[in-house]
């Protein structure tokens, strides 16, 4: 996990790192996340960041959902849920922290999020006061 490989076309034989997955709404999602820090700078809590985002995306008009609930199921059975913090487009996880950097929680929050609700792209940014922080992280599943 970690690079990424193109969802249209799963060509292996390309070194994984050079291709992107969903590369113009990754590059459209990132820009709105830049779009919000310009504006508001570090140091807010997370739901502020969270409505701000809202808005950058509807302003791309790019759809989305907030607070995405999925299921977690062990042998088949529902054990419970989680919630995305937006599914953009019904393709791209977005999830969103805040602080100087990434916890090793964080990172291990979203791969869980790639196991359990199958989605392909996750894209986890941290907003501190020195900028804003991304990662993507990619589900090579076939």
């Amino acid at each position: 996990m970690g690079s990424e490989i193109s969802h249209a076309n799963h060509d292996y034989s390309k070194k994984p790192e050079t291709i992107l997955v969903y590369p113009k709404l990754s590059y459209m999602i990132v820009g709105a996340l830049f779009d919000v820090y310009n504006e508001l700078g570090g140091g807010l809590l997370e739901k502020a960041y969270q409505r701000a985002i809202a808005k950058a995306l509807t302003d791309k008009k790019i759809s989305f959902e907030e607070q995405v609930p999925f299921e977690i199921k062990f042998r088949g059975e529902r054990i419970g849920k989680q919630y995305f913090d937006f599914l953009i487009e019904d393709s791209v996880v977005l999830e969103i922290k805040q602080g100087d950097r990434f916890r090793k929680s964080n990172l291990d929050q979203v791969i869980a999020y790639l196991r359990t609700a199958d989605k392909m792209l996750p894209i986890l940014a941290n907003f501190g006061r020195d900028g804003v922080l991304f990662r993507r992280l990619v589900n090579l599943r076939d």
